[in-house]
């Protein structure tokens, strides 16, 4: 699966995004299990609200970071996420 960048990009409802403090790290809970994420993960999963496109997603975090150049880290781990059922496009 390939991340439309036409469309908004959402977190899954049938997943949760949550700080856990025992492993000291961000987590994605599922009724399936838990997945540990690194920091960039959970930053990338965090901008999934269901307004922003993938542009967008980009953009706010090359703000949030001072930084440019992560386009194809940014868009390579969401079409993992998609591909996991992490995040959702309508």
């Amino acid at each position: 699966m390939t991340i439309n960048s036409e469309l908004t990009i959402s977190f899954s409802p049938t997943h949760r995004l949550q700080w856990e403090e025992a492993q000291n790290r961000n987590v994605i809970l599922y009724p399936e299990g838990m997945v540990e994420l690194n920091h960039s993960s959970a930053e990338i999963l965090k901008c999934c609200d269901g307004s922003k496109t993938l542009k967008q997603i980009i953009d706010e975090l090359h703000r949030k970071f001072s930084t440019t150049g992560l386009e194809n880290d940014i868009t390579h781990f969401l079409e993992i996420a998609l591909q996991n059922g992490w995040i959702k496009q309508p």
